[in-house]
């Protein structure tokens, strides 16, 4: 299912792949470590920020409407609510 959120969701992985690229080529000319860090930080900062909203996204379309439904619906979303955050 594709949420309208999902195309800013690919658009940021997409800039960190490119980045993690750009690392790579910093790692082949030597550069410092620090430098690599400082890059590989970023790089994690960007995809966390990618899976939080990933998930926040689904919990607010997908788990909130079946919450709101009766019976079985309701417990599958309340196990999958607290499956997925364990990945906040």
């Amino acid at each position: 299912m594709q949420h309208k959120t999902h195309p800013k969701i690919i658009k940021r992985l997409r800039r960190a792949e490119g980045h993690l690229r750009k690392i790579i080529g910093m790692i082949a000319e030597g550069r410092s470590c620090l430098d690599l860090a400082q890059q590989l930080q970023a790089i994690e900062n960007a995809i966390d920020n990618a899976k939080k909203a990933l998930i926040h996204d689904h919990i607010s379309h997908c788990i909130d409407r079946s919450l709101k439904e009766p019976g079985p619906k309701r417990k599958v979303a309340l196990r999958e609510l607290s499956a997925v955050t364990k990945y906040l």
